[in-house]
C-alpha cells in the first residue's frame, strides 16, 4: 500500500505554486526557496509528529487465523454467525437476518494508534438490493449483539461504519455505500432510519461492493485527532475520508468488527485487522497536560459547530440558492431601514439649529 505521506508531498507542491505566483525578485527567490524548504521540512516533520509505528500482534488479526474463536487459545473471539475460513473471517454470509462479530479479548491502552482493515463486501444482490454493512469498533463494551451493524446501540466509544444500504429516502447528495464515523458516550443512539446522519462526525462515499481488487480502511488516532482514509480503487493510494480534531477516547477499550443483514444481505468479510502503535514525541508540558486531563467518557470537542457545518454542506442546491437569496434580501431591507432612520434623525438634528 502507498504511504500516507503522499498527501503531504502534494501539500508541499501547493506551497511552491503560491510562491511562484507572486512577483518575487530573482535575487530573493533563491533565498526564500531555501528558507521555505527548511520551514516546510520542519512543518512536515511536526505534522508527522516524528512518528514510528510498530505492529502490535496481540491486537491484530490475520491469516492463518490460528485458534480464532477457540476458548483461551486466541486473542480474538467470535460471536453470532461469524465463522473462520482459510481466506477470511466471515462476519455474515449472504443470507437474510444474520449478524456476526469478532472481538479482541484484550483491552488496548495505547495513546496513539493506527488500524488498517483489509475487508471485502460482496454478494448476489444488485445495486441498492444488498445490505446492511459492517463496522469497526473501539468501545468499552464487547460481545454485545444489537441493531447497529451487529453491535449494541448506545455504545461507548468509536464506531466506523461502512454502510451499504440507504434507509433514508431523501439522499440527494449522498451515494451509497458510504463510510461514516461516530463517537458514543453510552447514551447517544444511532439513528438507523436516517443512516446515522444526526450523530456522524463526517464521511465519504466508498464503492466497495463486488470489486475484484482489495479494499482497505485506514483509521488513525493521534493526539486526539481522528483520521479515516480508504483505499478502494486498486491504485494503492489512500483517499481522504474524514479528519476530525478534538476526539477524546479513553484508554482500555476493545477493538472489534461486526456486520448485519436484514431483508437484504451480503457477505461481509474481514481479511485482516492490523493495529500499529505510533510513537509520538511529546514535550514535557504536553505530557503533564495529558496526565492532568484524564479522559473517562468519550466525547468530541465543538460537536455542535461540527453539526452546523455538516447541515450546511448537506443542503441541496435549491436550498442554498433560496438561503442566499433571502439573506441578500434581508440585508438590503436592513440597509434601507437604516438609511431612512438616519435620514430622519439627520433632518431632525438640523431643525434644532433653526
Amino acid at each position: 500500500m502507498a504511504s500516507v505521506n503522499s498527501s503531504r508531498l502534494r501539500r508541499s507542491d501547493s506551497l511552491f505554486d503560491v510562491m511562484f505566483r507572486r512577483n518575487i525578485m530573482p535575487h530573493k527567490l533563491f533565498f526564500l526557496s531555501t528558507c521555505l524548504f527548511l520551514f516546510a521540512g520542519s512543518c512536515f516533520s511536526d505534522d508527522d509528529h516524528e512518528m514510528e509505528e510498530f505492529l502490535k500482534r496481540e491486537f491484530s488479526l490475520s491469516k492463518p487465523y490460528q485458534g480464532v474463536g477457540s476458548l483461551g487459545s486466541s486473542h480474538w473471539e467470535l460471536m453470532g454467525d461469524a465463522m473462520v475460513t482459510t481466506d477470511q473471517v466471515r462476519l455474515t454470509p449472504d443470507m437474510q437476518s444474520r449478524q456476526g462479530a469478532v472481538w479482541s479479548r484484550i483491552p488496548c491502552h495505547l495513546k496513539d494508534w493506527e488500524m488498517q482493515v483489509h475487508f471485502k463486501v460482496h454478494g448476489q444482490g444488485k445495486k441498492n438490493l444488498n445490505g446492511d454493512g459492517l463496522a469497526i469498533w473501539y468501545t468499552k463494551e464487547r460481545m454485545q449483539k444489537g441493531p447497529v451493524f451487529g453491535n449494541m446501540d448506545n455504545f461507548t466509544g468509536l464506531g466506523v461504519f461502512v454502510d451499504t444500504y440507504p434507509n433514508e429516502e431523501k439522499h440527494i447528495e449522498r451515494i451509497f455505500p458510504y463510510v461514516i464515523a461516530m463517537v458514543g458516550n453510552g447514551s447517544i443512539s444511532y439513528d438507523h432510519e436516517r443512516d446515522g446522519r444526526p450523530t456522524e462526525l463526517g464521511g465519504c462515499n466508498a464503492m466497495v461492493r463486488n470489486l475484484k481488487h482489495d479494499t482497505f480502511l485506514f483509521i488513525r488516532y493521534v493526539r486526539r485527532r481522528l483520521t479515516v482514509m480508504i483505499d478502494i480503487d486498486g491504485q494503492h493510494e489512500w483517499r481522504d475520508c474524514l479528519d476530525i480534531p478534538g476526539v477524546r477516547l479513553p484508554l482500555g477499550y476493545y477493538f472489534g468488527a461486526s456486520a448485519i443483514t436484514g431483508d437484504l444481505s451480503d457477505n461481509h468479510d474481514i481479511i485482516s485487522l492490523k493495529l500499529y502503535q505510533l510513537t509520538v514525541l511529546r514535550s514535557k508540558k504536553e505530557e503533564e497536560e495529558e496526565e492532568q486531563d484524564v479522559i473517562t467518557i468519550p466525547s468530541v470537542e465543538n460537536m455542535e459547530l461540527l453539526r452546523l457545518v455538516q447541515s450546511e454542506e448537506g443542503m441541496s442546491g435549491i436550498a442554498i440558492f433560496f438561503t442566499v437569496l433571502f439573506s441578500m434580501l434581508g440585508c438590503i431591507f436592513l440597509i434601507v431601514i437604516g438609511m431612512v432612520v438616519y435620514s430622519q434623525w439627520n433632518e431632525s438634528r438640523r431643525k434644532r439649529f433653526y
